[in-house]
């Protein structure tokens, strides 16, 4: 359940924050949020992965799909990778790798902000 409202809303952050901030800003507003949620390691790092590969990907075809250009088809060429499609694909194989370890950053900074027992071995 934890990683479904991650996954959402790490998706909206990211949909919202994008236009106005650059890539590394959505990094950021990840990490803060893994920060604040606390989700576990796997649902940090697919959840902020999906979230941001998802919105990327789900702007890149509106896009594509509103502009009727031949933009992407002319980037993939110019990449080596044929289609429009594959460039897409590529954004959001991208988009994936930022989120997830922006992700699993802010999960693990939470993790070492935690305060720890200081006496373990004492009962």
């Amino acid at each position: 359940m934890k990683f479904l409202l991650y996954l959402l809303l790490s998706f909206v952050l990211v949909f919202f924050l994008n236009p106005f901030t650059p890539f590394w800003g959505a990094m950021i507003g990840l990490g803060v949020l893994a920060l604040v949620i606390q989700p576990g390691g796997a649902a940090a790092f697919f959840g902020g992965g999906f979230g941001m590969s998802l919105a990327w990907m789900g702007l890149a075809v509106y896009l594509n799909i509103e502009t009727g250009s031949s933009l992407p088809d002319k980037m993939a060429q110019l990449f080596g990778l044929g289609n429009g499609t594959l460039l897409i694909l590529a954004t959001g194989f991208l988009g994936f790798l930022l989120g997830a370890f922006s992700s699993w950053s802010g999960q693990l900074l939470r993790n070492l902000l935690k305060k720890k027992p200081e006496n373990i071995y004492r009962g």
